[in-house]
């Protein structure tokens, strides 16, 4: 039962235990015979004048006793939900105490230690409430005291920030640092190049875009491929797109040379089923994998295991890697998302902000934003350089299954459940656009990497579809598989798109391009 539910049922049994007041069934009477009503109020005021007492029946007694009992414990209620989670393990610990809890069990982490004090708090029983409040009172009233008693006292006492403390706060701060410097030379890059574009007359936009979509619209079903014995989860191209690697719901991923799709390097490791794989978006022989063993893990091309990120509480969603390729995001169903260096394996960043598990995670193409999507039917934009999450999207209906920034800096696709993708212009920090894309839910979001002129996005409806990113009205819907399409990705150079699905197959749609135009350079 929600607190919303116990209020309602609270205030209903309230309202059903008050006594009617003697004023109450005095108005009631006159209204009954509104021809005696000024012999009714001078009688009353005659018995009044007498000294005449109304006696209250025991039953009424017991009613107004219960309604203010019901009327302490809604207060009580409503107080004890305004109470945040501390996110400090020493004030968790002493909330527990005060609660008669133990401060912590076997085994029991930071993060669990919490989770377990939010359960606690949604599920108190009178005693328990009535506990905490008065130690919540008693703590308000020594924070008082200390702040009208001695300056210095008050200086000393613990402040408990809400957010998540850095295990290693100088490796984060020497990553924002760098991190800082990276995205101020591409976004420089990008802005200039954009006012060339602008600026110069040889440049046609419209028919650049036009070109971009026309090969979009040739797209045909170039192979078909068994990737494994079990349903595919993850795809991913390298950066050149001559390998390709999917991963399925066992712990196994696999290494296809593009174009034949041929099997090159199988990726052995991971002790539960995979849930996504990522190639490094500067390196062609480095890919990350992602498990619901509660890690990721990183591989060369030829199927070595390098190094595994462990840390995580729960299953593992999605994962990606910053622009840089010098890290990697990862998602998990324990609330959280965490950044690693992908060079010492450390983890840089543990950052909650989301209510439910968060699933989808992109890095803008500048490297100075992250966005990150979950269940919660959120999508948040964090600024990497200073730890805020600065943008929280809300529009979807249902869970956000994906996301994707557009080349152009400006522009984040976001789909989900709900069957819709959402655009979302940065700059007016709103949706400026619904595309009514699926008649299932969305299960993946891909911008094509170069400009950004078309989006692609796969569904549970056993389809894939290319919108134009200029008006997003449909271009192509490439048709084949027979399940589920769970992840896709658009090579580098547009002209391949990759999907996987439940019918265990791989699909390489290609343009059909003549080798002219495939050396034609967009930019």
């Amino acid at each position: 039962m929600t607190m919303e539910e116990e209020e309602e049922k609270l205030l209903s049994s309230i309202a059903a235990s008050e006594p009617p007041q003697n004023g109450e069934a005095a108005a009631s009477t006159t209204d009954s015979d509104s021809g005696s009503g000024d012999d009714a109020a001078a009688a009353a005021q005659g018995a009044s004048s007498a000294g005449v007492e109304y006696h209250i029946s025991e039953e009424q007694k017991a009613a107004r006793e219960r309604q203010e009992r019901a009327m302490q414990q809604l207060l009580m209620k409503r107080r004890a939900s305004a109470l945040a989670v501390p996110t400090n393990d020493n004030a968790v610990r002493t909330r527990l105490r005060r609660l008669g809890e133990p401060m912590t069990l076997f085994g029991e982490r930071e993060m669990e230690r919490r989770d377990r004090l939010r359960s606690i708090l949604a599920k108190l029983d009178s005693a328990q409430l009535e506990t905490l409040m008065k130690a919540h009172d008693e703590d308000e009233a020594s924070a008082a005291g200390a702040q009208g008693g001695d300056d210095s006292d008050f200086d000393q006492e613990i402040q408990y920030p809400f957010f998540t403390e850095a295990t290693r706060p100088r490796a984060l701060r020497d990553a924002r640092v760098h991190i800082a410097q990276y995205s101020l030379s591409r976004a420089a890059l990008r802005l200039q190049r954009a006012r060339r574009k602008e600026e110069d007359p040889d440049e046609d936009m419209d028919a650049e875009i036009n070109w971009a979509l026309e090969q979009a619209s040739n797209l045909k079903l170039d192979c078909s491929e068994i990737g494994d014995d079990r349903p595919l989860s993850g795809c991913s191209f390298s950066q050149d797109g001559k390998l390709l690697a999917a991963c399925a719901l066992s712990p196994v991923a696999k290494l296809w040379s593009m174009p034949q799709v041929t099997k090159v390097a199988t990726l052995k490791g991971h002790t539960e089923r995979l849930t996504d794989v990522a190639f490094s978006p500067v390196q062609n022989h480095l890919l990350a994998t992602a498990s619901a063993d509660r890690t990721a893990r990183l591989w060369n091309s030829e199927g070595a295991h390098l190094m595994t990120f462990g840390g995580h509480l729960d299953r593992l969603a999605r994962i990606a890697f910053h622009p840089s390729g010098k890290y990697l995001g990862t998602t998990s169903f324990d609330k959280t998302w965490r950044l690693w260096d992908v060079e010492t394996g450390e983890e840089l960043l543990l950052q909650e902000g989301h209510s439910r598990s968060v699933y989808a995670i992109d890095f803008h193409p500048d490297g100075s934003l992250v966005a990150t999507a979950g269940l919660d039917a959120l999508a948040r934009v964090w600024d990497l350089r200073s730890g805020r999450s600065i943008l929280t999207l809300e529009g979807h209906v249902k869970k956000v299954l994906a996301l994707s920034f557009s080349p152009n800096g400006y522009y984040l696709a976001t789909g989900g459940e709900d069957n819709t993708c959402r655009i979302w212009d940065l700059r007016k920090k709103k949706s400026i656009y619904i595309i009514p894309a699926h008649s299932n839910l969305i299960s993946q979001v891909k911008f094509e990497p170069q400009e950004g002129y078309f989006l692609v996005t796969g569904s549970y409806d056993m389809t894939a579809k290319i919108w134009s990113a200029r008006d997003f009205k449909p271009v192509k819907t490439l048709s084949g598989h027979e399940s589920k399409v769970t992840s896709l990705d658009v090579s580098g150079d547009g002209h391949h798109i990759a999907t996987v699905s439940h019918d265990r197959t791989i699909k390489l749609w290609s343009s059909g391009t003549n080798e002219k135009d495939q050396e034609m350079n967009v930019d």
